[in-house]
């Protein structure tokens, strides 16, 4: 049950609120908090008022010392549901709950009168909650590289990859949220009862945890990587620059491994025939000490043609990560529009020194002022780009039997003015970033992209100079790159 948005309402001395005729607090055994989910909040605020008037104590936001819930139209597994979320992580908390007839009567008494069966939604009790607490949103949340839940996040991360594989991207972010949450929690889940009241848990991913902690694994996960289907698509979609659709395009013709494809004659674009050339290279991972042999290439090409252009390697290896799937760069020069034609000169001294297998270069789309806040529905943003597989010498450690590896390198050039908006979005996790643009839209009706961050209120653009200050526009605790692995 989603917590209601509460009201900032100033209390009196003795914690009522109301006007200036709230009389001092009468019944201190007593602790009055009225729900407003389908209540509303005028008859809330009303209701609020006329028992201060009575000498009620009556608390804003619900806290331990509540001793009476008092709430309208609700069963009592529906209050007792929300009052699970609104207490997780502060151990047991006991509370009435009871339905607005004994609040009525008590004001018509103008005192707490006696606790009817007829008033109870439920007996008062202790309700267990969570030991765990963690906000709704990824970017709230801190996520550190140690996992204390893999068994659990794994199966759910693998469930998320099937879904987006049959494209059902709405099933795959559910399960990805949820093993979010778990990656987050400082110490292992040991039953699925701790995990109560925490966001994110929907019924499907609480099954499945379920299972992995009753029986070692998921009987789902199983058979889905028993799965004919998702084993072809892993193997296909494995080759640079193979997506979902033409993957099942391969598989409905008959083509589900490496070997038919070859076999099947099938005319293949330029990345698809480096992705298949190199794909034992590519679907291996790549260390951090290959990455900043990388680095050091990238950089050295980059200083050639543009002394003073700064060179920072983004994606997972900025957040801590000892190894990742391929390697990303974002350039920028201190000076506006001096990192204009930049790429071009930095991939002819690369393909001179003989570090590209391949590379596609695009070029940069973005004008802020036809564009707007506007975003393509895909939210890839419009840098100019280069996607390139490097040659990377076997001394950054890449062993076997051929002097050099295949490496999937990504270069970025970014203006000095949109460089900490991309600077933000290319750092990920991915489900970090669109968990940041989630708040954005809908707690701070802001538009953000790896562009720029337009406030849809004030109808006008925010600058920012540091990803400090993106979370400050944002209303959000800044978060370092170390602890955005959700």
């Amino acid at each position: 049950m989603i917590p209601l948005k509460r009201r900032k309402v100033v209390p009196s001395a003795a914690g009522n609120t109301g006007s200036e005729e709230t009389l001092p607090n009468k019944f201190p055994q007593v602790v009055l908090f009225l729900l407003e989910r389908k209540m509303g909040a005028s008859r809330r605020d009303f209701l609020s008022q006329l028992a201060g008037k009575k000498g009620f104590q009556v608390e804003e936001l619900f806290s331990e010392q509540v001793t009476h819930v008092i709430s309208e139209n609700n069963s009592g597994d529906e209050v007792t549901s929300w009052l699970e979320s609104e207490a997780a992580g502060r151990g047991r908390v006991s509370a009435h709950l009871l339905d607005v007839s004994w609040f009525t009567e008590s004001m018509r008494a103008g005192h707490p009168v006696q606790i009817l069966e007829r008033h109870q939604l439920q007996q008062i009790k202790e309700v267990e909650v969570s030991p765990f607490s963690a906000p709704s949103y990824a970017c709230q949340r801190r996520t550190g590289l140690e996992n204390h839940n893999t068994a659990l996040t794994d199966a759910l991360s693998l469930l998320a990859e099937s879904a987006e594989l049959r494209g059902e991207d709405g099933r795959g972010v559910a399960f990805r949220r949820a093993a979010a949450v778990l990656k987050a929690l400082p110490e292992p889940v040991t039953d699925a009862a701790q995990l109560a009241g925490l966001p994110c848990l929907g019924g499907h991913s609480l099954r499945v945890i379920k299972d992995v902690l009753e029986n070692g694994a998921s009987a789902e996960v199983r058979a889905t990587e028993r799965s004919e289907r998702f084993k072809a698509l892993k193997v296909l979609t494995g080759i640079f620059g193979v997506g979902v659709k033409t993957a099942e395009r391969w598989i409905r013709e008959g083509i589900h491994s490496l070997q038919q494809l070859q076999e099947s004659g099938r005319e293949l674009n330029r990345a698809q025939r480096a992705g298949l050339q190199h794909y034992e290279d590519l679907n291996q991972p790549v260390t951090r000490p290959q990455a900043d042999t990388v680095a050091a290439i990238v950089e050295e090409a980059v200083a050639s043609v543009l002394p003073g252009a700064q060179v920072t390697m983004i994606g997972g290896f900025r957040r801590g990560k000892p190894t990742g799937h391929d390697v990303d760069f974002l350039i920028t020069h201190a000076e506006e529009g001096r990192e204009v034609g930049l790429m071009p000169k930095v991939v002819s001294r690369l393909e001179s020194q003989g570090f590209l297998l391949y590379q596609k270069t695009t070029r940069n789309s973005y004008l802020e002022a036809e564009d707007g806040p506007a975003r393509p529905s895909s939210n890839m943003d419009r840098f100019e780009r280069c996607f390139s597989v490097f040659k990377l010498p076997d001394e950054a450690g890449a062993g076997g039997p051929n002097p050099w590896r295949a490496v999937r390198v990504d270069l970025v050039v970014s203006p000095i003015g949109q460089f900490a908006f991309a600077l933000l979005g290319w750092t990920g996790s991915k489900l970090f970033e669109r968990e940041l643009r989630r708040w954005a839209g809908h707690e701070k009706s802001m538009s953000l992209s790896s562009h720029a961050l337009f406030d849809n209120a004030q109808s006008r653009y925010l600058k920012a100079s540091s990803e400090e200050e993106i979370f400050a526009h944002l209303g959000l605790e800044y978060i370092p790159p170390s602890e955005r692995n959700a």
